[in-house]
């Protein structure tokens, strides 16, 4: 599991272990290697906003399925 110096705090602990795999399946598919390491000093800024920015896109998507789904 990577360290983060983030302050945020989630809602749900457990959810930790989904959201590190969900930036490796973005990273994937976007052809971008994350460093094994857990330093992201070396990584463009370009790359981790894409990483992130399309985290956000999916975690939205999921989310208005949900709504819509029990609507």
């Amino acid at each position: 599991m990577s360290q983060s110096r983030s302050s945020n705090q989630l809602v749900v602990p457990q959810a930790t272990a989904a959201l590190d795999q969900l930036k490796y399946e973005v990273a994937q598919e976007l052809g971008i290697a994350i460093p094994q390491d857990g330093y992201y000093g070396n990584m463009a800024t370009r790359d981790a906003g894409s990483i992130g920015g399309s985290i956000t896109r999916r975690l939205v998507q999921i989310a208005e399925q949900s709504l819509a789904g029990t609507k």
